[in-house]
């Protein structure tokens, strides 16, 4: 047709023919998807040193509180004891709590691209054993007899993990581990019944208390007792009392006797000499003088 458009017939392997902007289009969001992908939030971890603490009451400690975010946020410990920032980096802060008085838990915390993570201590507090009271009663017995030892340990907390053990000279006669979780201070004592022997006088009894706090975050603490004498002795010196009494009472004897026999002896021979006792000569002249 004359002045006409003329129609082609479309080729199936002919293109169709694309927009500009439909290929800026796909890089666009091609870049959107990996811009979304790397702003998510980043996995990271919250650290603290030590992992368990154990201190006594009145102390101080150090806690280092550390994350694995490169570049985090803001950062800190919190808790209800006084604390003083000792050293910072990016990654970690050094911290100084003090008069830990109580159980109480102090927790570190790290922000990183808007996610917060922390972490939580428990500190515990114990009460280490000061006074050690050892009692010997009675302190005087003889072989063979029994006597008790007796050990006090006032205000001692936990006591779970204390061990009191009876010691003569460096031998353990007696020991015991006590059990529970009662935090409280408390008093713990010992009491063993045992014999006497002639060897208990030669060393001096004594008393320790032991307290296992490494597997809490804490150390090993001891305390010993004042040394107490024994004064053992023989039962058989009774018997040589009485021995000796005897023989104290015989030699008197003799010797009373002795004078006695002296005395009638003496008037035997003074018979001979004069026909008369002396006790009778003078009994005569007595009664001679008092009928003058």
């Amino acid at each position: 047709m004359t002045g006409g458009s003329r129609l082609l017939p479309v080729s199936p392997w002919t293109p169709l023919e694309m927009s500009p902007f439909d290929g800026w289009g796909l890089l666009s969001a091609f870049l959107a998807l990996l811009c979304c992908t790397g702003s998510g939030e980043e996995a990271f971890e919250v650290r603290m040193w030590p992992g368990q603490l154990m201190v006594e009451s009145g102390e101080s400690r150090v806690i280092n509180c550390s994350t694995t975010c490169t570049q985090p946020n803001t950062g800190g410990l919190e808790t209800t004891l006084h604390k003083t920032l000792l050293e910072e980096q990016d990654q970690w802060k050094l911290y100084e709590v003090f008069n830990i008085s109580q159980d109480t838990d102090v927790i570190c915390h790290f922000t990183c691209s808007g996610k917060q993570e922390s972490k939580s201590l428990n500190i515990s507090v114990f009460h280490p054993p000061k006074q050690v009271l050892l009692k010997l009663w009675p302190t005087l017995v003889a072989v063979g007899r029994s006597f008790t030892i007796q050990c006090r340990v006032p205000s001692v907390a936990p006591l779970e993990g204390l061990t009191v053990t009876l010691l003569h000279g460096s031998e353990i006669v007696y020991s015991q581990t006590f059990v529970g979780t009662t935090l409280s201070p408390q008093e713990a004592m010992v009491t063993h019944n045992t014999t006497a022997h002639r060897e208990d006088d030669r060393h001096n009894f004594s008393c320790r208390a032991e307290m296992d706090l490494r597997s809490r975050g804490g150390d090993l603490v001891h305390s010993v007792s004042d040394p107490q004498a024994l004064d053992v002795y023989e039962p058989a010196q009774d018997n040589q009392v009485v021995a000796i009494i005897t023989v104290v009472s015989v030699l008197l004897f003799l010797f009373v006797t002795s004078v006695l026999l002296c005395f009638v002896f003496g008037q035997q021979w003074h018979q001979r000499r004069t026909g008369t006792y002396g006790v009778q000569a003078a009994w005569r002249r007595l009664r001679w003088v008092y009928r003058a």
